[in-house]
């Protein structure tokens, strides 16, 4: 897999579920529905293959797309 393979928006996602922020904080965060927020969480663990969303943080780690 490609870096740089999240979009800006999944990647910002992601930054927030690592600073343990809950569906509903990061959808006020990024002004968007928690419905589109469980919408990139979904899209990611997609691409990579993952269950789950801590399988989907610990790929992305492992692959430097984000950081703690």
């Amino acid at each position: 897999m490609n870096k740089g393979i999240l979009t800006k928006r999944e990647k910002e996602v992601f930054e927030l579920l690592v600073q343990n922020k809950t569906t509903n904080e990061i959808a006020k965060e990024l002004f968007i529905s928690e419905k589109t927020v469980r919408n990139h969480i979904s899209n990611v663990m997609q691409k990579l293959g993952v269950k789950g969303r801590a399988g989907a943080v610990v790929e992305l780690l492992k692959l430097g797309e984000i950081s703690l």
